[in-house]
């Protein structure tokens, strides 16, 4: 089969990171908001874009949406055009499930139309629906689809729409290894950002001081990297320990500002500091943030970088800023930090 199109989506502020990624599988053809889109060979290893928050099959794309109701019939005309057995061909090709018994579909829209993204959902469903044969399990109502059915998406931006299939059973980002949490725990394809924007491989030791429930040691981990968790919660090292069974990972509890480790011992620190939002500090940070930053400086090796989720771009002390990633997650916009000692 030759190449097919594709699109990868990811976290606000980390299309470059995925572009890159994925530039190893295929073409980069765009890079847009939250999302690149490429060409590829269809085969599993789309299914291992760890900055992705999900993968999609191209299906169709049709310009002319503009504000009225009256354009949905241009995606419903659209999608009964579309060449369905082909994107169900590089969908298997891709490694995605067999044996589908429903539909769902979801979209999203940028700028005020006279119809909203269940509009969308339902015009593309109800063709879908007709032309494969299977129930349509609309969102309009609230209700959560069934698991294992297809995943279609439906994404309009200026005037153009594009309908996609979702690869995997289920989205990406929804990490097998990810059973137990913690408040404030990392988005793993941003903890994977992190970790690409950082150089973390094989070879490296990477020290989380805040590790939470433990996600960036494991995505480290998937990297090839040797990796140490510490937490000053038990209850946060005991999510992470079972997480991360079978990843090698060190885990132990200790305190940030007072971390057990010899000076210039780790490659690269990857943190996701507590900000007294969903997390308060704990230890010696409770009473003195910077104690992170000193003990982070202690440990790391000669040119080391540290990679860090931060409320804002402000250098701690001590370390220089060598680039900085605003994101978007969850209505927050933090930014990611790359650091190295002054």
């Amino acid at each position: 089969m030759t190449a097919a199109r594709l699109v990868a989506r990811c976290v606000r502020g980390i299309e470059e990171l995925l572009a890159d990624e994925v530039s190893r599988l295929g073409t980069v053809r765009t890079v847009g908001h939250r999302e690149v889109r490429f060409t590829a060979r269809p085969g599993p290893a789309v299914l291992g874009l760890t900055t992705a928050d999900d993968v999609f099959v191209i299906a169709s794309e049709v310009g002319g949406i503009g504000r009225a109701r009256a354009d949905l019939q241009r995606l419903r005309c659209a999608v009964a055009a579309a060449d369905l057995d082909r994107v169900l061909r590089v969908r298997d090709r891709c490694g995605g499930p067999p044996g589908a018994r429903t539909l769902d579909v979801s979209a999203s829209v940028l700028g005020r139309r006279a119809f909203n993204r269940y509009d969308l959902e339902d015009a593309a469903g109800e063709v879908l629906a007709r032309r494969l044969g299977l129930p349509y399990r609309s969102r309009r109502a609230g209700g959560r689809p069934p698991v294992g059915g297809l995943s279609w998406r439906v994404t309009v931006v200026d005037d153009r729409a594009t309908l996609a299939l979702r690869v995997p059973a289920r989205p990406l980002h929804r990490r097998p290894y990810k059973q137990a949490s913690v408040p404030g725990t990392l988005h793993p394809p941003l903890a994977a950002a992190m970790l690409r924007l950082a150089g973390v491989g094989a070879g490296q030791l990477l020290l989380d001081p805040c590790c939470g429930a433990g996600t960036l040691p494991i995505e480290a981990a998937g990297r090839g990297a040797d990796a140490i968790g510490c937490d000053a919660a038990p209850a946060a090292v005991a999510a992470a320990v079972s997480n991360g069974r079978g990843t090698g990972v060190a885990w132990a509890v200790a305190d940030a500002g007072a971390l057990p480790l010899r000076d210039g011992s780790v490659d690269r620190i990857a943190v996701n500091p507590p900000w007294a939002r969903q997390v308060a500090p704990r230890g010696r940070l409770a009473a003195a943030p910077d104690a992170l930053w000193r003990e982070a400086r202690r440990v790391l090796a000669p040119g080391g970088r540290i990679v860090a989720l931060l409320p804002d771009p402000r250098p701690p002390a001590g370390l220089e800023v060598q680039r900085v990633l605003p994101v978007s997650l969850f209505g927050a916009h933090p930014v990611v930090v790359l650091l190295t000692p002054r």
